[in-house]
């Protein structure tokens, strides 16, 4: 079954507790965030405090993903708040095995993020201790960018790898996704579609979460 992630991203920032209830209201399935330096990407969002507001008042699983130079000192923190999801890119942190655990051991469900330049096969060492992989369809720093159809390679490559050595690996797909895109996201093997200006920048949010599970 697939599920639908809207990204924070594009909410109202004005509205923000409203924003969450109308998106849970509407279907959606996780809740993404988008957590930026200012280093790491060209821009800043929402820091732990932030984070952790949302989390009390959010009921559905909270996905939080680290767009961010130094992701260690974000993990015990997360970790400690019942994240869900966390993700960090790989060309973020050298010490990627001993991050996952960190995660790992609160019960988080711990992924890598790939930007769209980097080969997915880089990731394939550590594919058997993820629980998910997010793939950035557009380069992360801004929402509303233009989705990019090399990640359809990247799904299935890393989807046929993954089946034997880790069957139960979770595909996230962020950037760019609308109900045009999706179901070939979804044929090539996505469990996850994050979804921002899509779904918020719509007056019917329950009908452009729903637009996109109907393949």
């Amino acid at each position: 079954m697939i599920k639908i992630a809207p990204s924070l991203l594009s909410a109202d920032f004005v509205r923000l507790e409203e924003e969450i209830n109308n998106i849970q209201k509407a279907g959606a399935d996780i809740l993404h965030l988008d957590v930026m330096d200012g280093h790491f990407v060209p821009n800043l969002t929402f820091g732990l405090p932030v984070i952790k507001q949302i989390k009390d008042i959010t009921k559905i699983p909270v996905d939080v993903h680290l767009m961010v130079t130094n992701p260690d000192k974000y993990l015990d923190t997360l970790g400690k708040w019942n994240i869900d999801y966390v993700s960090f890119h790989q060309e973020a942190e050298t010490h990627i095995h001993r991050q996952l655990k960190v995660l790992q051991k609160y019960g988080v469900r711990a992924g890598i993020a790939l930007n769209p330049a980097t080969p997915v096969e880089t990731i394939f060492p550590v594919v058997a201790d993820l629980d998910f992989v997010l793939i950035m369809s557009v380069n992360p720093g801004f929402g509303g960018q233009s989705f990019l159809p090399l990640v359809y390679d990247k799904i299935e490559k890393l989807r046929k790898f993954s089946a034997e050595i880790n069957p139960e690996l979770e595909i996230e797909v962020d950037g760019g996704v609308n109900k045009s895109n999706a179901p070939k996201l979804i044929s090539k093997g996505t469990d996850i579609l994050v979804a921002g200006s899509f779904v918020f920048g719509s007056d019917n949010y329950k009908k452009q979460i729903q637009s996109l599970k109907n393949k």
